[in-house]
């Protein structure tokens, strides 16, 4: 009997110890689940701050580049030379144009999503009108931009948002031009009851 006691004892020992090791195993599980997930929370994180940052910076050296074109576009060249567009980066940080040198760009930005070069937007008449970003990424800003970038509301990818000048122009109402001897509308030469180019007064007997 002395025998099966001791037996029964030193099984009872061996189960509490091997359900206190699964306990610990199980604690350890779970607490490395654990860190992992806000590993993983904090990388995440960390990855949505530095591309809003990115993005800032984007739209604010956008700005700047687009502005820059405009100094360049609106700035007289040589005398009986039409208002242009740069040709390059080059020309917005030294314009020689004219006697006095001028620097419409402090320095030659890179895109701030990729650190590599902008793309540069061609304009009809030649040069370059604007530049917008290579990146694919979508943008975290949706709406709530400047008047001037108005059109970036809703677009999906960086590379939507173009940083375009464009001239002020004053729009010009058309003049309805009337020939001389005609009523426009009408279709008749006044006081003669003729139709134009037809040689015949309306309602007569041939």
């Amino acid at each position: 009997m002395v025998g099966l006691k001791s037996v029964q004892k030193q099984l009872a020992r061996k189960w509490i110890a091997g359900n206190q090791r699964g306990g610990v195993l199980l604690f350890l599980l779970v607490a490395v689940t654990i860190l992992g997930l806000s590993a993983g929370i904090a990388g995440s994180t960390w990855t949505s701050i530095v591309q809003r940052s990115k993005e800032a910076d984007l739209l604010w050296k956008g700005n700047q580049i687009r502005a820059a074109i405009g100094s360049y576009y609106e700035t007289p060249g040589a005398p009986g030379t039409p208002l242009q567009y740069p040709q390059s980066v080059d020309d917005l940080l030294k314009d020689n144009r004219s006697l006095k040198v001028r620097r419409h760009l402090r320095q030659p930005y890179l895109d701030p999503m990729t650190g590599e070069d902008w793309e540069w937007i061609k304009a009809p008449e030649g040069g370059f009108k604007g530049v917008r970003s290579t990146s694919h990424k979508t943008p975290f800003k949706k709406d709530g931009f400047s008047e001037e970038n108005k059109t970036f509301v809703g677009m999906y990818q960086y590379r939507d948002w173009e940083f375009i000048y464009l001239p002020k122009k004053k729009v010009e109402k058309q003049k309805v031009k009337v020939t001389p001897g005609t009523i426009q509308g009408t279709g008749t030469i006044p006081g003669t009851g003729t139709a134009p180019g037809t040689g015949t007064t309306p309602g007569a007997t041939q």
